[in-house]
């Protein structure tokens, strides 16, 4: 099913940490979560800052972002709520197997994502509860898939007028390429919807949309010589002391990591988080970010030696985007 949203969910070239986590979150009740909410944005009244709400990527839960919520609520004093997701939730997307346009490779979003897309719309009614202001606008945090799918949510939900910023962090917003051999689009058809159907992203005064790529690591071509073979891997960010040089056996995880990216762009040898492309996680139009050093996912990530998009020293570099 991992390849049934995001074509380039590659469990091989992934920390085996992924493979080993609890198939659910444990999320506090929605009044307990609204009172936890307010309290960490009484510390901050000041400030006002427009609600943030968190879709989560494909094959995560809630509790992957409970780090990153805390440190929004806490610390810049954003009221913040993650659109509740579980493991076992992503199966439901297996109601798009009986779909003939799933084969064809046309398949559209909805019904068969509904079920998240109610999941946002809840989260953006309880964001909306946290306001300061009636008439607050909020901000969508989307990881991974979870960027898309909030277009889509943007695209047909009414309380999606509220949205005035869509940032997101390691998003494969382009669908794969038609005609290049090897790459089969996994989306089976969503990402061209997407693409077709959503609105363009923008970056005006009342919309703004920001699209953050990270660039951990480069991928190789599955075989032949490459620069990305014979040359570093993975990128430092600027000023930091740590030793992130190839080890033995990064050579053959490029290479894994290549085949990935090829799923997602056509290429291999390209930069990108891991996971997703740098090229892919752009969009015309919008306020287009890249971050060295930054990898995909919480599940496996390390604030220290490999931070994601949500650790504290990545989240310093765009934490800005909410607060104006």
């Amino acid at each position: 099913m991992s390849c049934f949203l995001v074509p380039h969910f590659n469990f091989n070239a992934l920390p085996d940490t992924l493979l080993r986590e609890n198939l659910c979150s444990h999320q506090p009740l929605p009044s307990q979560r609204l009172l936890q909410c307010s309290t960490s944005a009484s510390h901050s009244t000041s400030n006002n800052y427009r609600p943030a709400v968190i879709l989560p990527g494909l094959g995560n839960n809630s509790g992957d972002y409970h780090k990153l919520e805390q440190t929004l609520e806490d610390k810049y004093g954003v009221p913040t709520v993650v659109a509740k997701v579980s493991r076992v939730d992503w199966l439901r997307n297996a109601a798009g197997l009986v779909d003939p346009n799933y084969w064809r490779g046309t398949l559209q979003p909805r019904p068969v994502l509904d079920w998240y897309l109610k999941r946002v719309d809840d989260a953006v009614q309880e964001a909306k509860l946290l306001a300061q202001q009636q008439d607050a606008s909020i901000s969508l945090i989307g990881h991974s898939a979870g960027g898309w799918l909030a277009r889509l949510y943007m695209q047909d939900f009414e309380l999606s007028h509220h949205v005035s910023l869509l940032l997101t962090l390691g998003t494969p917003h382009l669908p794969p390429p038609k005609g290049v051999a090897g790459v089969i689009d996994q989306t089976r058809g969503l990402l061209d919807y997407v693409e077709k159907n959503c609105s363009k992203a923008v970056y005006t005064p009342q919309l703004k949309y920001v699209c953050i790529a990270g660039r951990y690591i480069q991928g190789a071509p599955l075989w032949g010589s490459s620069n990305s073979v014979a040359n570093a891997e993975f990128a430092v960010p600027e000023g930091e002391g740590v030793n992130m040089k190839p080890e033995s056996g990064s050579t053959l995880r490029g290479r894994i990591v290549g085949q990935g990216y090829k799923q997602v762009c056509g290429e291999a040898e390209v930069w990108g988080d891991g996971v997703v492309p740098q090229i892919s996680a752009h969009l015309d139009g919008a306020l287009n970010i890249s971050l060295d050093g930054v990898y995909h996912s919480p599940v496996g990530s390390d604030d220290e030696l490999r931070p994601w998009y949500g650790s504290p020293s990545v989240l310093d570099q765009w934490i800005q985007h909410l607060l104006h």
